[in-house]
């Protein structure tokens, strides 16, 4: 059995975020990446977020460009990120980055190489350099190493992890590779941390999943505000298990940030950051996925998480007079959400197609709850 996990980082987050000062133990979705046991690219993937420029555009297994600020407003690049994602679990390319970067020729260079000297064109106005081609590209030594280290080249099994719109590009992967005649009969698990997309992104392939998804576990900030931050609950399709549950604090509260504010300052409120991390372990322990260290948090460090963040109830309530991007947002004093394509109040979406049945309305101080997930 092959099973590869990938992990999608939210706007603006990169790989790096695992040791990022905005988190108090490391950002939650590449901290997860970074303890997986197995070998990267064969079994397992960290993707940067949208808005994070094109900083890992050398290695995709797909041609990407740099969409700056379009990627931060409006998720630019994150279709390129799922076809990085599925050519991977294809363990195939469909291009390569055969030009040396300026950084690389120059360490080719003082190691004594002997490669060609640089060459211009254009004038001093607007110059550009040829530093010359690589012998092997970024996307030529992933494929061998899928090629190697992979029993098989296309997994038997596939994990997601996304926060934000990484947990939105989690929905787009799995229905990418729905349409797959390739992928299409392969099982799906998915673990979303407040999958947001953005405003105007929520078409069905970001709000809506297919039967290859057998588990659907999503996690969503009870007390988010932002304006154009509202949170899809996918619908899901019969016999998908769907669990969902609310969480105290803000969008980023539950990756790591354990600011008062959600955003900087003194870690004071870390306990839903380390909740959801627990949830995210067991699962991805459970679907087969191999980590190198975990929270295995017991029965009773649940209970004094629960207490602790209804001990802070408060704390959590101011923080939805904050807002990312100026403007808050309330429905009759609740989180507005997507379920599906319809905008709904937050504690509306439970019901018996979900586990635990009391969905977004589920108590902080129902242990019960956590272990159905568990």
């Amino acid at each position: 059995m092959t099973i590869v996990t990938i992990f999608f980082c939210g706007t603006g987050s990169t790989k790096f975020d695992s040791s990022n000062e905005n988190y108090w133990n490391g950002e939650l979705v590449t901290t997860l990446a970074s303890n997986h046991a197995g070998r990267e690219f064969a079994e397992w993937a960290v993707i940067n977020g949208p808005g994070t420029s094109n900083l890992q555009a050398d290695e995709l297994l797909t041609r990407t460009k740099d969409y700056g600020l379009s990627g931060t407003l409006f998720g630019k690049g994150w279709e390129e990120n799922v076809q990085h994602a599925l050519n991977l679990i294809k363990g195939k390319s469909d291009w390569q980055r055969e030009q040396l970067t300026e950084a690389e020729y120059n360490r080719l260079k003082a190691a004594g190489i002997p490669i060609e000297d640089v060459k211009s064109e254009g004038s001093w106005f607007w110059r550009k350099y040829n530093y010359g081609d690589r012998s092997i590209t970024q996307q030529k030594l992933q494929e061998q190493i899928i090629k190697t280290f992979r029993n098989g080249i296309i997994p038997t099994q596939v994990n997601l992890v996304g926060w934000s719109r990484g947990g939105i590009s989690c929905h787009m992967l799995a229905n990418a590779m729905f349409k797959d005649a390739e992928l299409k009969n392969i099982p799906v698990n998915i673990f979303a941390i407040d999958p947001v997309p953005g405003i105007g992104n929520f078409q069905e392939h970001r709000v809506k999943l297919n039967p290859n998804v057998k588990e659907y576990v999503g996690i969503y900030a009870r007390d988010e505000r932002s304006k154009g931050f509202s949170c899809v609950i996918p619908q899901t399709a019969t016999g998908t298990k769907t669990s969902i549950l609310p969480m105290p604090g803000r969008h980023a509260t539950l990756v790591g940030n354990a600011a008062g504010d959600g955003v900087s300052g003194p870690s004071v409120l870390t306990e839903p950051g380390r909740l959801v991390r627990h949830l995210a372990e067991a699962c991805l322990r459970r679907w087969g996925t191999k980590l190198n260290k975990s929270l295995e948090l017991t029965d009773a460090d649940l209970l004094s998480l629960s207490a602790k963040m209804v001990e802070d109830a408060t704390h959590y309530k101011a923080m939805e007079k904050h807002s990312y991007t100026y403007f808050t947002e309330r429905d009759e004093g609740e989180r507005y959400v997507s379920l599906g394509t319809k905008g709904v109040k937050f504690t509306t979406v439970q019901g018996p197609i979900y586990t635990p049945a009391t969905g977004l309305a589920t108590s902080v101080l129902d242990v019960q709850a956590y272990r159905q997930i568990l």
